[in-house]
């Protein structure tokens, strides 16, 4: 499998830390283009490195690092995403106030999943502050977990297993309109740093 993480900013940097530390290849990329992320990657080489957004969408499992409100910009690059799992690390968030963005009742990532035709959409990786998330997940007592939902098993599977790659406990919870619900912003597992123990 190969792995792009669109989106260089908290999230993003914390997820290359961890494909860094671990030596899982993946490219990173943002709307400022690869030279802007040379300086910041030497530290992540050369498990980490940077991409145009064109060649990144070529990846098999494409991470959205991205703020809730360029998803779509995202989403436009391809007409088609069959065959790609697109995993949600956004949170819908109204800012200033830093509420949950009234998206009618749907999770944030059936929001997501209507954008990205025919791609696996899979949430994941958006319940944790950055700073926890780019943190050694492996303690003494045990692995920091991540939560993980999506329509398709396969693509839940296949996150679950880089999760554990990278060195969390994932937890998967079912569908978007289930454990989606759960785990977006405003939901009950929001910012819960829980230790699977050993």
């Amino acid at each position: 499998m190969s792995y792009a993480i669109i989106g260089s900013g908290a999230i993003g940097g914390a997820l290359a830390k961890q494909f860094a530390r671990n030596k899982i290849k993946t490219v990173i990329t943002n709307r400022r283009g690869p030279a802007s992320l040379e300086d910041a990657l030497q530290a992540f080489a050369p498990a980490v490195s940077a991409a145009k957004t064109t060649d990144a969408l070529d990846a098999d499992v494409i991470i959205l690092a991205v703020p809730f409100g360029a998803v779509g910009e995202v989403a436009k690059l391809r007409g088609d995403w069959s065959g790609k799992i697109v995993v949600d690390a956004t949170n819908a968030i109204e800012f200033p106030a830093f509420t949950p963005l009234d998206l009618g009742g749907r999770p944030s990532s059936q929001v997501v999943a209507a954008q990205f035709k025919g791609a696996k959409v899979v949430k994941a990786f958006n319940t944790l502050p950055a700073a926890v998330l780019g943190d050694e997940p492996r303690r003494s007592e045990g692995q920091r977990t991540i939560f993980v939902s999506g329509d398709h098993a396969e693509a839940n599977e296949q996150v679950a297993s880089l999760a554990t790659s990278l060195g969390f406990s994932p937890i998967t919870l079912g569908r978007l309109e289930e454990g989606g619900l759960l785990q977006q912003f405003g939901g009950p597992l929001m910012v819960h740093s829980l230790i699977k123990q050993r």
